[in-house]
């Protein structure tokens, strides 16, 4: 009989009406979390991934937010308190992407990739910090990229790449102070991916990226998947501060 990895267990994952997101919502539902289902703006497409787990048999609920916001995001985590308590486990997915250079680049549009990309991670971990000290565990997932580490970083993703290092930092940051209270935190830094930011870049960028792996070929949402579901599990229990790269091996090729 297979034993269900987060059964009892609340996770909220932010950004989960596709890509990444969606595919880490059904595998948390699969292995028993009761699921909150987040995005800003694709809400039809987050409520059928909650229909979608309810038709399974799972237990969901959709919540919009817009993780940029700390009104919403305190709204969001209010009313999964009312719902279900609290969060265990909480994902933070949501991002954007934009290809530009320096001279394309504005300071507004700057200003909005780390508002999206790394003050939402903060604002979603200061929410369900106090939950998760008061019970004395929590698992918390960041989703960064391999272009918030070193050789990996983009010269036309400057707010991309600086975001995500950002997110990496923040990661080893946040372990270090809620580990105490036995909140762990790790991050996972995926190569390219079939997803929604992907479809936006350049075929050119997407070849390059593709051919930089091993293995020739992106991603399935699913896999990477995967890799988040470790570490949000006690499988991961001994492991925090720490991020995980699923690229095929990119880095290893620009090296």
């Amino acid at each position: 009989m297979k034993v269900l990895r987060l059964k009892g267990k609340v996770a909220l994952i932010t950004g989960s009406s596709t890509g990444i997101g969606r595919a880490t919502a059904l595998a948390c539902a699969a292995e028993g979390a009761r699921v909150v289902v987040n995005c800003a703006r694709t809400i039809e497409q987050g409520r059928a991934v909650a229909a979608e787990i309810k038709a399974a048999g799972g237990d969901a609920i959709f919540v919009q937010a817009d993780v940029s916001r700390e009104a919403d995001v305190k709204k969001m985590f209010a009313t999964v308190a009312k719902k279900w308590r609290g969060v265990d486990v909480l994902v933070n997915n949501a991002g954007i992407a934009r290809q530009s250079t320096l001279a394309e680049l504005t300071p507004e549009a700057f200003m909005h990739t780390l508002a999206v990309n790394l003050l939402g991670p903060f604002l979603c971990i200061k929410y369900a910090a106090p939950t998760m000290r008061k019970q004395k565990s929590g698992a918390i997932v960041n989703v960064a990229s391999i272009r918030g580490l070193d050789v990996a970083s983009r010269k036309d993703l400057i707010d991309y790449s600086a975001s995500k290092a950002g997110v990496i930092n923040l990661t080893i940051s946040l372990a270090k102070e809620l580990g105490p209270d036995g909140i762990r935190v790790n991050a996972v830094a995926p190569g390219i991916t079939e997803s929604e930011l992907v479809k936006r870049l350049s075929p050119e960028a997407k070849g390059k990226a593709v051919a930089g792996t091993i293995f020739k070929r992106m991603a399935q949402p699913e896999e990477i998947a995967r890799v988040i579901l470790f570490l949000a599990s006690d499988d991961a229990s001994y492991i925090t501060g720490e991020t995980i790269t699923a690229d095929a091996g990119y880095r290893l090729t620009e090296l």
